[in-house]
């Protein structure tokens, strides 16, 4: 059984999170690297120096040629200082560039360990494209807002005020009406950079919901070509990046303004400062040379200035991503309570072991607390060999059960036992490790067949390797393949039911103690299936086998077949025993059927 954890995905909007908390989110990432970032910082506030010193030095030289004094001092210390700055820059941009390269690094392998430890719940609706996104193309906004963004602003920020003070230096008049347009740029400028971020956020999002749309269409690429459907769909993703691309040119608009203010509130100070300058000249207020190096500062200004507004939109967008990547990093993860911790550390209890491999004790749940029960007081014993079959009709909570065994959900009342003991003194791993799943949508993981064979035990033998494959019928099949084993898997390398046959391989070469079997048989032929009902009977043997399945032809044989109805057991018994006393038992044979002791059995039949 399903149940929705909340809205689909393309439909959930980023959470308001507040500034401090993705301004505390992006430092996370750039504090492991202060050291870096410190000596960038240097290099900037060196080179920044550089350039303020420059016009001071051309003062130098312009009042030499009035005098007609030696100039090679100060055309020395120009060359120098040119060179200087250069050097610096190179470096500086080197040493940045690798660092956001790590940042980067850093966010994503973050963000993958996160995701992979989420739990189920967690992801229920999301899709998986958006979480790529979130993962590849979020990460990239924080790039710059980590690294340069920050030395920039700095860097800015004292190129500003050294200017500032070096023009105070040279004249207050000139300093004031340079101060009074800075002052003017700077608070129009601020005020776009809330739209600027909400505007980049919600590209964002959109980048996110057309991701995750475009890769469920690609997986049922089939389905969607078969109902002639491209064009609707097309045009359904092409929606997602229209209004991705609106929200992105929004983003440019406002920028473009911000850029815009910056450098007309630049040139018009320019323009200010040769009217008042000159007439401060004629006035003989000010000397030529004094105003040539103020109006060097002058235009010096716009680097920090242009600097500053670069830093801001970077961060505005750093912080779109940050609320982003912070919603991955807020889900919950899997985690082991302290009793399971401290039950693991403890020395194993020396007694017999009990004859049950898994008992459930009026276990109940619910997906939600308006929702239906999904399991309503289900107990049930499962011995330790054979095969246990779970049937009932659909949304019996027959899946619901295999989720509360691995441990992907919590009873909200009972209890789960394993080998005696509660399912809250058993480690994620230690439990994990005796049970072997094959899900209903039987997926392959990206790598070579080998590979996925051994993905639960990487430590098997080519040999078991084989036998799991010949077990399932599949060894012929493999031999055919041109690199055998080592065959990289796609979508066009095996067929529906030959990678059915791939998982239950793969769960029979995880040797593990309880065998967990989703729907497993519901692609397969029937010799295919015959060969599969015989692995399953080799396993049973040694130990627990638990099958859910619509195709009660391969469940007739089990040991124990346990019907469920609306959350709770309804029987308990073999198939000739459910047979003679249960009447829905009798229907669902009848409506798939299967034989009775009265008739021979024909072709399996999968349920609607």
């Amino acid at each position: 059984m399903s149940a929705p954890y909340g809205p689909p995905a393309e439909d959930r909007p980023t959470s308001d999170v507040p500034t401090k908390d993705k301004v505390r989110l992006l430092w996370s990432y750039a504090r492991p690297h202060k050291r870096i970032l410190i000596i960038g910082l240097l290099l900037g506030l060196l080179g920044t120096g550089a350039e303020l010193v420059t016009p001071l030095v051309t003062k130098e030289v312009l009042d030499g040629l009035e005098v007609q004094a030696s100039l090679r001092g100060p055309v020395t210390l120009l060359g120098v200082l040119l060179v200087a700055g250069a050097v610096i820059g190179l470096v500086q941009a080197i040493l940045l560039g690798t660092l956001a390269e790590r940042i980067i690094l850093a966010a994503r392998t973050g963000m993958v360990r996160h995701l992979l430890r989420t739990k189920v719940t967690e992801l229920g609706t999301r899709s998986a494209g958006e979480m790529v996104t979130r993962v590849t193309s979020d990460t990239m906004l924080i790039r710059e807002a980590t690294t340069s963004s920050i030395v920039n602003a700095v860097n800015g920020l004292v190129g500003l005020v050294g200017a500032l003070v070096l023009m105070a230096y040279l004249d207050l008049v000139l300093l004031a009406t340079t101060l009074g347009v800075v002052i003017v740029v700077g608070i129009l400028a601020a005020l776009l950079m809330p739209r600027l971020a909400k505007a980049q956020e919600e590209a964002q999002e959109e980048i996110g919901a057309l991701g995750g749309r475009l890769e469920g269409v690609l997986r049922a690429l089939r389905t969607v070509k078969a109902a002639r459907a491209e064009a609707r769909e097309t045009r359904r993703i092409g929606a997602h990046a229209e209004r991705s691309a609106e929200r992105s040119i929004r983003a440019v608009k406002i920028e473009a303004w911000a850029w815009t203010i910056t450098g007309g509130g630049i040139n018009l100070a320019v323009m200010l400062i040769l009217g008042v300058g000159a007439y401060r000249v004629a006035a003989g207020d000010m000397t030529v040379t004094t105003l040539v190096a103020f109006l060097l500062y002058a235009f010096q200004l716009m680097m920090p200035i242009m600097l500053l507004t670069m830093s801001m939109t970077a961060i505005q967008s750093g912080l779109a991503a940050a609320a982003r990547i912070g919603e991955v990093n807020a889900m919950q993860i899997e985690q082991d309570t302290p009793a399971a911790t401290a039950a693991a550390a403890a020395p194993r209890n020396t007694r017999a072991t009990p004859a049950h491999t898994l008992e459930l004790r009026d276990v109940r749940f619910r997906y939600s607390p308006e929702a239906a029960p999904a399991l309503d007081g289900v107990s049930l014993t499962i011995p330790r060999h054979g095969h246990t079959a779970i049937i009932g009709p659909s949304g019996a909570g027959k899946t619901t059960i295999f989720s509360l065994l691995l441990k992907f959900l919590q009873p909200q009342q009972g209890e789960i036992v394993l080998d005696g003991r509660p399912f809250a003194d058993w480690t994620l791993a230690d439990l994990r490790e005796r049970i072997a799943y094959v899900e209903q949508d039987t997926p392959l993981v990206p790598g070579t067949l080998r590979e996925n064979l051994g993905y639960a035990n990487p430590d098997a033998t080519e040999a078991d390797l084989w036998a799991a494959l010949d077990t399932v019928r599949l060894a012929d099949r493999v031999r055919g393949l041109e690199r055998g084993l080592d065959t990289e898997l796609s979508p066009t390398t095996m067929s529906g039911g030959e990678r059915q046959r791939v998982a239950l391989a793969r769960a029979l070469v995880s040797d593990a103690e309880l065998l967990l079997l989703d729907e497993a048989t519901a692609q397969l032929d029937g010799l295919s299936e015959a060969a599969v009902a015989e692995g399953i009977r080799r396993q049973a043997s040694t130990g627990a086998v638990v099958t859910i399945a619509h195709r009660l032809s391969t469940v007739i044989d089990a040991d124990q077949i346990v019907l469920l109805e609306a959350g709770r057991v309804r029987a308990v018994g073999t198939h000739e025993q459910l047979l003679d006393a249960d009447e829905l038992y009798r229907e669902l044979v009848a409506a798939l059927r299967i034989a009775t002791p009265d008739r021979p059995e024909p072709e399996p039949v999968t349920t609607p």
